[in-house]
């Protein structure tokens, strides 16, 4: 069994939300990133950040979940990634979809 998976959301700044995820994001786990992601949009925020400089795992749920949230609102993705993530998005062609910010 891997590290603790744990998604939390930062309190609102000047039009920004930013939520910080740890551990592994698969299909059993991104469930908590889409729904703060659909709060962020329901409550109207500006831009929203996705913090995954402590992400050690992460498949196409999480993709998937970044993509769909990226059609309805601003998405920055922000790292350092870990390995396994910043090779999940240069396999997919998707690490400059989302407004990413690395360090």
């Amino acid at each position: 069994m891997g590290e603790a998976t744990w998604v939390r959301t930062l309190p609102d700044f000047d039009g920004t939300r930013v939520i910080v995820c740890s551990g592994e994001l698969d299909a059993a786990t991104t469930g908590p990133l889409g729904e703060a992601l659909k709060a962020a949009e329901r409550d109207g925020i500006n831009k929203t950040v996705v913090d995954l400089a402590a992400v050690s795992f992460a498949d196409s749920a999480l993709l998937n979940t970044l993509v769909q949230a990226h059609r309805r609102q601003r998405l920055v993705v922000a790292g350092p990634y870990r390995p396994q993530v910043a090779r999940l998005f240069q396999i997919t062609g998707t690490d400059t979809f989302f407004d990413p910010v690395r360090d």
